[in-house]
């Protein structure tokens, strides 16, 4: 096969060091991986880092109508995002029926510029019985929420019934994904705060406390472990919790967790008014610190955006709880958590883990890590550039999400996503802007 672009730039090596080294791309698979130099090489980024493209395990598209797919993939691709996986919680309905999850399939087809990969959900009352189906049909996993977010869209899954959930999620081959926070102790903790009406953005922490996180991971850790079958923790923003998965873990127990670039770079210091408001809350610096260790250890194996692209109308209420939860953050998640990262730590194994975090690992977990998350010969040829940069800031008016703000807004990351390739396609140059046309996505399959 003709080899049709050849990539030169620093790639990351066995041993979690980073050197320079090539990449052979045709008909939009990676051919050949070199760690020197090719003589043929069409595109050098220097001592730019060549990575592969990310894979945002957790993308929110629909949960108002003013986002959509177009939005979030075209941020997806600004970022270095090359595959999304996007929830399943539609402001029109959650999917979880054939009917519904082909609706969304026709909405990849038509809307996306990034490759998707799709997760259903199963309501309470019985929306178990429909996992196999939702799997066959195409969806990678499942997602579900112990704490009650919105009856319709967000429903919450009872203990009792999560056993079912489980077990039919096992059967189906596929990996089950919770937001896990005690449903009992926040609306409890909500019902007092909300006669209070007030304003001290620290009251949406006060009724999200440390033990509602713990005793929701507890919870679906324990039921998973009873069950057999694997699980995906959401969002953990606690060095508690990180210690609880890793317990189960040295049980044999099949977890995993995800946490976020907003719990490794911001602290509840950093909430000054509701445009922060996320789920579960800030914590202190001390827990930032814990989710650090966690990743470059390789303990949290994965992190996600939780892109929750609310306009600022629904996050600037005077009354700190009436803000909706979440933020957007597909487009800075790569440049934020990496460039953090090489400040820390350096371009060695703590990097190399990250990286990681961002790639490989999400992949494997959603079963599309034979295709997504590596620079390997026969991989789709999804790769990013990362350029060391630190007078680059961040300007949340010129991101692609129609959202239209960014809690980085001026932020100076210390890196930049120069350049994004899909499956072998130039569609992001931080010089000429993004290249790619609604429809070029593809939906990605489990294996």
């Amino acid at each position: 096969m003709e080899t049709a672009q050849v990539i030169t730039g620093r790639l990351g090596k066995p041993d979690g060091s980073f050197g320079r080294g090539s990449v052979s791309i045709a008909g939009g698979v990676i051919t050949e991986v070199s760690d020197t130099p090719s003589p043929h090489t069409t595109i050098d980024v220097g001592e730019a880092f060549v990575l592969p493209g990310a894979v945002d395990a957790h993308v929110h598209s629909y949960s108002h109508a003013g986002e959509g797919l177009l939005a979030s993939t075209s941020a997806a691709a600004a970022g270095g995002v090359t595959t999304i996986v996007e929830m399943p919680f539609d402001a029109t309905g959650p999917v979880n029926s054939l009917d519904r999850l082909k609706a969304k399939q026709q909405r990849v087809a038509d809307e996306a510029v990034v490759d998707v990969a799709l997760l259903g959900t199963l309501e309470p009352g019985g929306g178990w019985r429909r996992a196999g189906e939702l799997a066959d049909g195409g969806v990678v996993g499942f997602k579900v929420s112990l704490f009650d977010t919105d009856p319709f869209r967000f429903p919450r899954i009872g203990d009792a019934e999560l056993l079912d959930v489980m077990k039919a999620v096992g059967e189906s081959g596929s990996t089950l994904c919770t937001h896990a926070e005690n449903n009992e102790i926040i609306k409890a903790l909500l019902a007092d705060a909300a006669n209070q009406a007030s304003t001290d953005p620290a009251v949406h922490a006060a009724t999200r406390p440390p033990v509602s996180e713990t005793l929701g991971v507890l919870t679906a850790m324990e039921i998973a472990a009873h069950q057999g079958n694997a699980l995906h923790l959401c969002h953990l923003s606690l060095g508690r919790s990180a210690d609880l998965v890793a317990w189960y873990q040295g049980q044999g127990a099949d977890v995993t967790f995800e946490t976020c670039p907003h719990y490794l770079l911001l602290t509840a210091a950093d909430m000054r008014d509701g445009r922060l408001k996320i789920n579960p809350p800030l914590r202190g610096a001390a827990e930032r610190e814990a989710m650090w260790a966690a990743v470059t250890t390789g303990l949290a194996g994965v992190i996600s955006s939780d892109h929750a692209p609310w306009p600022a109308a629904l996050k600037d209420h005077d009354r700190i709880l009436a803000n909706h939860s979440g933020v957007p953050g597909t487009e800075t998640m790569v440049a934020t958590t990496l460039g953090e990262c090489l400040r820390r730590y350096g371009p060695g194994p703590e990097f190399a883990r990250t990286v990681d975090a961002l790639t490989a690992a999400p992949a494997d977990r959603y079963g599309i890590g034979h295709r997504k998350g590596r620079l390997a010969p026969g991989h789709d040829a999804d790769i990013l550039v990362l350029t060391p940069d630190e007078d680059w800031r961040i300007d949340g008016s010129a991101l692609h999400s129609n959202a239209g703000w960014s809690p980085y807004h001026r932020h100076l990351p210390g890196a930049r996503v120069t350049l994004t390739l899909s499956r072998g396609t130039v569609v992001w140059d931080a010089g000429t802007g993004l290249s790619a046309s609604p429809g070029r996505g593809r939906q990605v399959y489990r294996r």
